[in-house]
């Protein structure tokens, strides 16, 4: 190996590999010095330099200089290339993981290259990436040759290579989102300030604007809602609500809380809590299904919001002040001052930082510690109460829905049994005249009328009363007939129904 391919070599790596070329110098040393202990001795100083400019090698054993030629050619130039590929390759993750490091929370694009189990292997430019189904959106799937686009989530090496994880469930996703279809966001005269994500169902973003000509939250819906459109598709019909941002609190929390109404906001500093009084009817909407409006609004905001109505509040602060003036060591005035403060439960009050609760009620150390060992008691016992009262409230109702199922089965097996009823054809009693004369069959007269009626019940729930006649009636409780037959002259008339004539005796 002379010098000029010596440079050519670390040349070609440079270019092809985007490795550095005194990476590539220091891999060949190594690889040198590797091999050179094998043919020497693993006890042997060997020193390998090479010059980055001539590409001369400088190798020396125990101090003594070694030829150039000699040292590539008597030691095992098999086991320097493979000293060297290894290197190389190390170098190469290095790179490879020092590139995408940097791109952490940016969003890349690539293609589908496999999709097994529910995670994706996308193809980058110069890396193959994993979108597991955890860091995919909920709902959605993807299939071969699909272009993608996602965050860079993390980065970390494997072996040799470098292991690159994608997410579309982070916010940054619809932040680099929001640059790419907004000019304005990139240009910096709208800023996004916060985010707050469910993947999937909903997101809330708070936008401002540096110029009071540009409307921040037009600008990012656009005309006709074409460039929030884009984002939503992109994100698979994911809700995205656009908020004014503000620096005051009390006009930020009503803007994220949109669409519901607010009519006051109270803000709780030493709690990091903001009450939200709304009325009755804006209720629901202000909380969301499942509480995932309000939890949105407290994450844009950085603030626990509870939703409360007047009522709500007037019996929670009567409650507290009640429930803190029977603490030992806590007076009326005390106990109102911490109400004042948004403290409405004893777990608010076990959390109080001792200093500002003797700065407000004027107590020493042990009073204070006392005060608050109350109140994580009370807090347990508060805690206990209501997991015993949901556990028998989900008794209740499945007691409730228990019985429920009982009385529609038993509905159902009644009316199973009318329909089988109402199917079955009434059996006729009756019989003609020339049955009877030729059975021979006597009826028994009933005793009296009223075994002769019988009742039965109609649609409409009243009952219907039917006697026997024919044959059931016997002479006694029947006027008496004189029956006659008339013989058919013709065919003709044999084929018409026989007549009788009836006359009374």
């Amino acid at each position: 190996m002379n010098a000029n391919e010596l440079l050519r070599i670390v040349d070609a790596i440079h270019r092809d590999k985007n490795i550095e070329q005194e990476i590539v110098f220091e891999g060949i040393e190594a690889a040198l010095v590797s091999a050179a202990k094998k043919h020497y001795g693993e006890e042997a100083d060997i020193i390998v330099q090479i010059d980055r400019t001539t590409g001369a090698i400088d190798a020396t054993c125990d101090g003594e200089v070694l030829d150039s030629e000699e040292t590539v050619g008597r030691i095992g130039a098999q086991t320097a290339k493979q000293v060297m590929i290894q290197k190389i390759r190390e170098a190469e993750r290095d790179a490879l993981y020092d590139e995408y490091s940097d791109l952490v929370g940016e969003m890349v694009s690539g293609i589908v290259q496999r999709y097994e189990g529910g995670a994706a292997t996308v193809a980058l430019t110069n890396v193959e990436a994993i979108l597991p189904r955890s860091e995919q959106i909920p709902g959605e799937s993807h299939h071969v040759n699909e272009r993608v686009r996602g965050t860079v989530f993390e980065v970390r090496k494997s072996g040799s290579r470098v292991k690159v994880i994608l997410s579309r469930t982070r916010p940054q996703l619809i932040q680099r989102l929001f640059e790419q279809e907004i000019p304005e966001i990139i240009d910096g005269v709208i800023e996004v300030r916060s985010m707050s994500r469910e993947p999937g169902y909903r997101s809330k973003v708070a936008v401002s604007s540096s110029d009071q000509r540009v409307d921040c939250v037009g600008a990012c819906v656009g005309v006709r809602g074409n460039r929030i459109k884009n984002i939503v598709d992109e994100l698979g019909g994911e809700r995205i609500d656009i908020v004014r941002w503000d620096d005051n609190l009390e006009v930020l929390i009503p803007n994220a809380l949109q669409p519901a109404e607010v009519e006051q906001v109270i803000l709780c500093k030493m709690l990091g809590r903001a009450i939200v009084l709304v009325r009755e009817d804006q209720l629901s909407l202000a909380i969301g299904r499942r509480g995932q409006n309000v939890r949105l609004a407290s994450k844009l905001s950085g603030w626990d919001i509870e939703i409360m109505t007047q009522e709500e509040l007037a019996e929670s602060i009567d409650r507290a002040v009640n429930g803190f003036s029977s603490l030992e060591g806590v007076a009326v005035e005390l106990a109102e001052r911490l109400v004042e403060e948004g403290f409405l439960s004893y777990d608010d009050l076990s959390v109080i930082e001792p200093d500002a609760l003797m700065k407000m009620g004027g107590l020493v150390a042990e009073e204070v510690d006392r005060v608050v060992e109350q109140a994580e008691v009370k807090a347990e016992e508060a805690e206990k109460a209501a997991a015993e009262a949901r556990i028998a409230k989900r008794s209740a109702d499945r007691l409730a829905a228990e019985r429920e199922r009982e009385l529609a089965a038993a509905e159902q097996q009644a009316a199973e049994e009318t329909s089988i009823a109402g199917d079955e054809s009434p059996v006729d009693t009756t019989q003609s005249p020339e049955n009877s004369q030729d059975d021979g069959a006597a009826e028994v007269a009933p005793e009296s009328t009223d075994e002769v009626l019988s009742a039965t019940t109609t649609e409409e729930g009243l009952p219907a009363q039917t006697t026997n006649t024919g044959a059931d009636a016997t002479a006694e409780d029947a006027p008496a007939t004189n029956e006659t037959t008339v013989v058919p002259d013709t065919e003709e008339q044999a084929a018409q129904p026989a007549t009788e004539n009836k006359t009374e005796s």
